[in-house]
């Protein structure tokens, strides 16, 4: 039985085998500390009995008026505790806590428009695709000169500030949109 609780700061020595995943984003250390010093409730890791770290969620919480919503940032699970539901607990706890202490209109998420895996669990947890956003990622060095050209589909779910769903669209494959055009 594995535990979800809050993320700490010594967490980062211990997610190794989680961050070396070709579709997690790494960020550095000073990224992770403003995330964990200005939204700790938005940050969480799933945790086995051994104390290894099996996966973790780092959120925030942004915009205004009907755009005040939040935003998972990263999600990850390590290969080896893929497809036991876990990425579904923490994100659900992100939710909660984006509905009921936020008071978010929605949640929303980036995600290559490559990983079909994920792309799934996310619209069979109620996501949708607002929009695609070009050249949002990085290529790792593998495309023209080295440039970002990896595009992501910007997912939202709307929560209960949302009850006519104003905060998602039918279409949103069709809405491309510049990376310089999201913040």
């Amino acid at each position: 039985m594995s535990v979800l609780r809050p993320f700490k700061a010594t967490d980062m020595f211990k997610f190794n085998n989680i961050n070396l995943d070709i579709w997690t984003e790494t960020y550095g250390i000073g990224f992770y500390l403003s995330y964990l010093s200005r939204w700790p409730d938005l940050c969480c890791v799933q945790e086995a009995p051994s104390g290894r770290m099996m996966g973790y969620v780092v959120g925030k919480a942004e915009g205004a008026s009907t755009e005040w919503h939040g935003h998972v940032t990263a999600i990850t699970v390590a290969p080896e505790y893929r497809r036991l539901g876990l990425a579904r607990k923490m994100m659900g706890l992100l939710e909660m806590v984006s509905e009921e202490i936020y008071k978010g209109f929605f949640v929303d998420l980036y995600v290559r428009c490559t990983n079909d895996l994920a792309i799934d669990m996310y619209e069979g947890m109620g996501y949708s695709v607002y929009r695609r956003v070009r050249e949002y990622y990085g290529s790792m060095g593998v495309g023209r000169g080295g440039r970002d050209e990896e595009d992501a589909f910007d997912m939202r779910k709307p929560l209960a500030r949302d009850p006519h769903r104003r905060s998602v669209r039918a279409n949103g494959r069709d809405m491309i949109v510049s990376a310089h055009d999201v913040s």
